[in-house]
């Protein structure tokens, strides 16, 4: 086995013990879940009912933490979820082989118009993406916006580079070059970090601009969120984009920066900075609301929503209202298991305009 495959792979485990559930696909964690207003007819369901989602990795730590936790309060209902990323996510439910998907990006109106059943996007958590460091010895970098726009441009190259050392006096910063990892895949955190990177520069947003898979100047690719964890710790020098959960995991090897916000103040990855972000947005009516610069002092600048995809039509009724039934307690009970993961617990506000928007599902 490689020192990657390795490292991935005990990152994923890593994952599974945080977020109480077995890897073993044929059990789950203990505990009870409520469904969250629902009808109950999925707890009595005489026939199995197997629900299949694919999507996203940024989520997928808390999604399947949520759905162990609500098949094995319900026995007969199998929720099984797959990491594949935003962009195939979406492909898969174009392509009408998942019952549902997730993605970061949301959906276009051209994607949605591909899929004759409809489709309901729902916001059902929020993180922060954070840009991830391994650098020996020096465990706070502030970086201003010229420098992590610089650096993802493939311009600021050397770690000990004016436009980062002069928000770090007194921090010693080695002379090494900066190695810098990105997705290689279709990916919504790419989508929601290029879409920052955009608002931000001019520069960017034409050489690079908004994308899933952008064309990077710079970079060396990995897979998903755990792919760039796994490549930055074993890279001395180097420096990602991952969701906050993922840093988390690993104090010791992965150091998150401080990044200046819209307001010029560095202000550092937390629960805190997210919901900061999050205060100002009002979702409007299909769901799908973008923050790529938020406004105020202790917002943290890349926060994103992120979405679950299910069909406004299923053929099987009772798929459809177990489908609802889980989503609702996703939102309501489930909502606790967020913080705990790294992601941001939804407003109640917005809580109730999605749960309103699960009886768009039939």
């Amino acid at each position: 086995m490689s020192n990657l495959s390795r490292s991935s792979w005990v990152l994923a485990a890593v994952w599974c013990a945080l977020a109480g559930l077995s890897c073993s696909s044929d059990s789950g964690p203990s505990g009870e879940a409520k469904s969250g207003g629902s009808r109950p007819a999925a707890a009595g369901a005489k026939e199995e009912v197997k629900i299949q989602g694919a999507g996203a990795s940024f989520p997928a730590p808390l999604y399947m933490k949520w759905f162990k936790t609500y098949s094995s309060a319900h026995p007969g209902v199998q929720i099984d979820y797959q990491s594949v990323g935003s962009g195939k996510g979406v492909q898969q439910v174009i392509e009408k082989i998942v019952d549902f998907g997730a993605s970061d990006a949301a959906m276009t109106a051209e994607e949605m118009a591909k899929v004759d059943v409809g489709v309901q996007l729902l916001p059902m958590t929020a993180g922060s993406i954070v840009l991830a460091y391994n650098l020996e010895r020096v465990d706070h970098l502030k970086l201003t916006r010229e420098a992590y726009v610089g650096i993802f441009l493939g311009k600021v190259t050397k770690w000990n580079d004016a436009k980062i050392a002069a928000a770090n006096p007194g921090v010693s910063l080695p002379d090494g070059g900066v190695n810098v990892v990105v997705r290689s895949d279709g990916s919504g955190t790419s989508y929601v970090f290029t879409k920052h990177l955009s608002a931000l520069s001019d520069e960017f947003a034409k050489q690079v601009g908004t994308n899933k898979q952008p064309n990077w100047p710079v970079g060396t690719k990995a897979n998903k969120n755990d792919g760039v964890a796994a490549s930055l710790i074993q890279t001395p020098g180097s420096i990602g984009y991952i969701e906050y959960g993922y840093a988390k995991l690993n104090p010791s090897k992965l150091k998150m920066a401080e990044l200046q916000n819209k307001a010029g103040k560095f202000v550092a990855p937390a629960i805190e900075s997210g919901q900061a972000a999050l205060a100002a947005i009002t979702l409007p009516e299909d769901l799908i609301a973008w923050m790529p610069d938020p406004d105020g002092e202790k917002s943290y600048p890349i926060v994103t929503f992120t979405w679950i995809i299910a069909y406004k039509k299923y053929p099987d009724a009772q798929k459809a209202q177990t489908l609802k039934d889980a989503l609702g307690y996703c939102l309501t009970d489930g909502q606790k298991a967020a913080e705990p993961l790294g992601y941001i617990p939804l407003p109640a506000g917005t809580v109730s305009k999605v749960k309103a928007a699960l009886d768009n599902i039939k």
